[in-house]
């Protein structure tokens, strides 16, 4: 028999969504306004920022460091998160409230202490985003990825899934990379899915650190051109949920892969 869904549900979907969407809806129909005559309707602010050479190259800069501070923070906090919950569940409150600091401290005080603590630093560091800005965004990230792997791995049993690995001969890394990660992918997927929503709009950091990346340049087509702002912002929106559709599309790849391996095994 199928559960009714209740009417006050269904309400608050249609609520839920609205809130959602018109806003969108409104940005749209804005963005497709004619420049001259403010009449709709045109696509001709879609063509200004396509054709605009800033656009394609900080979105790529952004990209990159997305894809860069995933893959840092999934190197850093895998290992670490499995070692504090398998040999040292002591340490778990400490990094939880170490995680909590970036929620603490604002990022433009954030951003002021980390280009004074990295003042000569090498200058293929300090002065290139891949280096400075990466590291800022690892700490913003922190908190996001942290409490989703730890929420990834208290959801299975660590000690016996690392026991069973080493019982049929395989090392640290193997039982890390093969049993432990693919048990915890979901999580590691979320904590992703937030770090690249958290670098492709960070504003701030990038700001006062004097690099050009594309909430940069939002901001900067949002004080010079009202309809290509509307457009560029849709598409900013856009761009960001298809870069988290991919990344869910590769984990269920992967995962369905493992899957398939472990079966045949």
């Amino acid at each position: 028999m199928r559960k009714r869904i209740a009417p006050s549900a269904v309400v608050w979907l249609l609520v839920a969504a609205a809130y959602f969407f018109i806003p969108l809806l409104a940005t749209l129909l804005f963005s497709l306004k004619k420049v001259q005559t403010g009449n709709c309707c045109t696509l001709a602010s879609y063509g200004t920022i396509v054709h605009d050479h800033q656009f394609w190259v900080t979105i790529k800069l952004s990209s990159i460091l997305a894809l860069e501070t995933i893959a840092i923070c999934l190197a850093l906090f895998v290992p670490t998160i499995y070692l504090v919950h398998l040999k040292m569940p002591k340490l778990r409150p400490v990094l939880a409230f170490l995680a909590l600091i970036p929620f603490v401290v604002p990022p433009i005080v954030m951003v002021v202490g980390l280009l004074n603590f990295y003042k000569g630093a090498p200058i293929w560091f300090y002065d290139q985003p891949w280096g400075f800005l990466a590291t800022a965004y690892v700490i913003l990230a922190f908190p996001y990825m942290f409490f989703s792997l730890d929420a990834g791995f208290r959801s299975i049993d660590v000690h016996t899934l690392t026991e069973a690995s080493q019982n049929l001969g395989a090392n640290w890394a193997t039982t890390l990379v093969k049993v432990i990660l693919p048990n915890i992918r979901a999580a590691a997927l979320a904590g992703s899915f937030l770090t690249l929503a958290i670098v492709m709009g960070e504003f701030t950091i990038a700001s006062l650190s004097a690099f050009h990346t594309f909430p940069i340049y939002i901001q900067s087509v949002n004080e010079s051109q009202a309809y290509p702002a509307a457009a560029v912002t849709l598409m900013s929106f856009g761009i960001t949920w298809a870069a988290m559709l991919s990344l869910l599309l590769v984990g269920r790849k992967r995962g369905t892969r493992a899957a398939i391996l472990t079966g045949a095994r």
